[in-house]
């Protein structure tokens, strides 16, 4: 995936909270390859992995602040002479997420927040928040706090007026090889020589794309947002059990049962959005439910990307998305050849 309007997305000055994390370290490498901006700031709470990014890329452009967003006074110190705003930060992990409800509102809600007024504030161009599969129709609490912040982010277009920051979403599922997911916990227990993987459903699916393409898609985002939609990419699914015979032939599975609220198939388009829903080539737009100050035609983007409604049962999910294509869209992902 080629990113469009290189040239314009140049003249930023950038910021990424969360920036130590997978996603915000391939952003900063693709930033600063092919973007080539004047300054990039990560904000993050890791000293560690500041100091480890700093080595890596040893680039005068980069730039660090220690700080968590749960902290508005320090958000708006890390936003001076910035004008584009790439939100990361996150508590991600679904069981910590059930068991730890109050410090996951602190920061995936009330961060939200913080980060938005602070945008306000200092009035930044562009703001681009990263969602999740989990924040359409959310059954466990990690998946609710983000569908709030996509809400906050979203409606935040209503109350900065026509020439305030511009406010949108990015939502996409499982990112290959990220911390924590399945494919680096299923290769560490085949390496391990483990006779059976755990599998909590037999019939699980979900979608996967890369960290660069889903990267590439966030910068692309940015030259079509308008303000308050959701941008979605479409990529393969797979069910989890055709997804561990790529990786091994003849693998056993033991079922451990779902934990605590895991899905078995992924929405990124839930039907009860499909009103709001738009296609275009590589990827689906939900368009604001409330629009006050930016009333856009989101059927032609600013990129000239032309577009159409979907049909009124449409529904993005996983357990649809398979088709004979899956396994050989999944292995072109993992490089693997049939």
């Amino acid at each position: 995936m080629e990113i469009i309007n290189i040239n314009k997305l140049r003249k930023y000055n950038y910021l990424v909270t969360g920036g130590t994390g997978s996603f915000g370290q391939k952003l900063v490498e693709i930033l600063q390859k092919k973007v080539k901006p004047k300054r990039i700031v990560v904000f993050s709470r890791d000293e560690l992995k500041q100091f480890e990014m700093k080595k890596k890329f040893n680039n005068k452009e980069l730039r660090f602040f220690l700080g968590d967003i749960r902290d508005q006074s320090r958000i708006e110190q890390a936003l001076d002479q910035i004008d584009v705003v790439i939100h990361a930060a996150a508590l991600k992990q679904v069981p910590a997420a059930e068991y730890n409800p109050t410090e996951v509102i602190k920061t995936n809600i009330n961060g939200a927040e913080n980060l938005i007024n602070a945008c306000v504030k200092k009035n930044i161009k562009k703001v681009i928040a990263l969602s999740t599969d989990k924040a359409a129709c959310p059954i466990n609490l990690y998946g609710a706090t983000k569908l709030v912040s996509d809400k906050l982010f979203s409606s935040a277009n209503n109350f900065v007026g026509k020439k305030g920051p511009v406010f949108s979403i990015v939502r996409y599922g499982n990112v290959i090889n990220s911390r924590g997911s399945v494919i680096p916990f299923f290769l560490e227990k085949i390496k391990r020589k483990e006779k059976y993987l755990p599998l909590t459903d037999i019939n699980m699916t979900r979608f996967f794309l890369t960290i660069e393409q889903g990267v590439n898609f966030v910068l692309n985002s940015l030259s079509r947002m308008q303000g308050g939609e959701i941008f979605v990419p479409k990529c393969p699914a797979i069910k989890i059990t055709e997804l561990a015979k790529i990786l091994k032939n003849n693998v056993k599975f033991k079922v451990i049962g779902v934990r605590p609220g895991e899905k078995i198939h992924e929405v990124l388009c839930p039907k009860e959005d499909a009103l709001n829903t738009i296609e275009f080539k590589n990827f689906y737009l939900i368009k604001p439910t409330v629009n006050f100050n930016r009333k856009k035609n989101y059927k032609l983007l600013p990129t000239r990307e032309k577009g159409k409604f979907v049909k009124k049962d449409f529904e993005y999910a996983s357990i649809k998305t398979i088709d004979k294509n899956s396994k050989k869209n999944i292995k072109n992902l993992l490089n693997i050849k049939s």
